[in-house]
């Protein structure tokens, strides 16, 4: 009588008439959620009194993004942004799970500091999250203790990063990736050709390099080596690698094309590297400085039509934001990175109405494929038994990105005065509306994403 009671309580949300966007299908249909899961997903009506109704008829609804790279700067750079204004801008932004990077102060670089970032999230964060084990010079033993279960992965820095967390040592690097058996993230960059580059333009122009000069000193020469230095020891030790950030066309010809399922070695596309060139750094200066640096507008173009060919398996952010102070300064003293999370989903969605991206191709890459890369437990698609994480979008509600409707602690986007066509209307988060139309309903309602492995 008491589980009957119980089973009766369970909230139920029904979400009617939506143009619904899963595995590669398009249809109008409802969607039942009991609890924090979809218990039903029917193209005819569903017969039920539910506890909260949403009539979402004109609405696209899709899974919601998960981010597998971002940066949310807490602990220790919370000046910038932290786990709960960052996770907040990504729910607005229809992102409902994300994996953060361990370049925080201190680095994450033992499990207990790993664990510390885990239980600031289960306090504070909007949307689900994981979090990256970081790998050293000098932390291997810690790196192998990682729960594959319970930690989307572990990310090593082949490139200029935060603290100690370069990986630059030939030894150590062979012993990841022969060791690790979970994924293993790469950032690559060719740290001796950057500095050989950084040391010539000093030469050349002082401190007063341009900002022009940014992809040239993380030049594809630099990429392209790290690149292919990954994936020999990936093939090597027949290791689980995932490059992020490609911004190059030359790095394309390193991955296989064709369904994930069937590849050791993938590879993650960023917003910021599909959208921009380097015809932008003179009106935008470095407000689109990112390591790695955006570059031609032919390495753009082949990154997007390398997510719709299957070579690169999934779309992410790479959100990390710097405050406009620290962007002000000087081409060595401004930081690399910017704030992108609550702008991913409707840029891509600009891609959409300008025909270069299908609605099919956009969810796969930014949700299926993410679930399936890292193999998380139940999330991902609108399927029955899987955690309810959804976004509403309007196709045809356009709005100009401002300073006054941007939710990043740092206050300001590369996108500003960018009119976007579509708006994310509302944001369901294991089974609770979490963003609605500008409000924010059920505070805190992220969970620590699993894994099957």
């Amino acid at each position: 009588m008491e589980n009957a009671q119980k089973k009766n309580s369970v909230k139920k949300t029904l979400i009617s008439n939506a143009k619904i966007v899963n595995e590669n299908q398009i249809f109008v249909g409802n969607i039942l959620i009991e609890g924090d899961r979809i218990s039903r997903v029917s193209k005819d009506k569903i017969e039920c009194e539910p506890d909260v109704l949403i009539d979402a008829e004109g609405l696209l609804c899709i899974p919601g993004m998960i981010d597998d790279q971002v940066h949310f700067r807490e602990p220790g750079l919370t000046h910038k942004a932290d786990i709960e204004s960052e996770s907040k801008a990504a729910l607005a932004g229809g992102i409902t799970s994300f994996m953060e990077m361990p370049n925080t102060v201190p680095n994450a670089l033992t499990q207990e500091l790993l664990e510390d970032k885990y239980q600031i999230a289960k306090d504070s964060a909007h949307v689900n999250y994981s979090f990256f084990m970081g790998a050293s010079n000098d932390n291997l033993e810690e790196v192998l203790k990682t729960d594959p279960k319970t930690v989307c992965g572990v990310k090593v820095f082949m490139g200029s990063s935060t603290g100690n967390m370069l990986v630059d040592k030939e030894e150590v690097l062979e012993k990841i990736f022969a060791e690790c058996d979970m994924l293993i993230a790469t950032h690559c960059e060719d740290e001796p050709t950057v500095r050989a580059n950084m040391a010539a333009y000093k030469e050349k122009y002082g401190e007063d390099v341009p900002i022009t000069c940014h992809p040239e000193i993380r030049s594809e020469e630099a990429c392209y080596k790290s690149s292919s230095m990954a994936v020999e020891l990936a093939k090597k030790h027949n290791a689980r690698l995932h490059i992020l950030h490609i911004s190059t066309e030359k790095e394309l010809s390193l991955f296989e094309k064709g369904p994930l399922k069937n590849k050791r070695i993938t590879a993650e596309a960023c917003i910021h590297h599909m959208w921009f060139s380097d015809e932008d750094y003179a009106k935008k200066g470095s407000r689109i400085k990112w390591n790695p640096a955006v570059k031609k507008a032919s390495d753009r173009d082949a990154i997007l039509e390398a997510v719709n060919n299957d070579v690169i398996d999934v779309i992410a952010t790479d959100h990390a934001p710097h405050t406009d102070e620290e962007k002000e300064g000087t081409y060595f003293n401004a930081p690399s990175g910017g704030p992108l999370v609550q702008h991913a989903i409707v840029a891509m969605l600009e891609h959409y109405h300008n025909g270069k991206i299908t609605l099919e191709k956009l969810v796969e890459k930014s949700s299926h494929a993410v679930a399936d890369c890292f193999d998380i437990v139940d999330r991902g698609y609108i399927k029955e038994g899987y955690f309810a994480d959804l976004v509403l979008v309007d196709l045809d509600s356009p709005w100009i990105v401002s300073k006054d409707n941007v939710l990043y602690k740092c206050g300001w986007s590369p996108f500003e005065g960018v009119t976007f066509k579509s708006s994310i209307q509302k944001v369901v988060v294991n089974g609770e509306l979490g963003y609605d139309a500008g409000q924010f309903p059920n505070k805190n309602k992220g969970k620590r994403l699993t894994f099957n492995r």
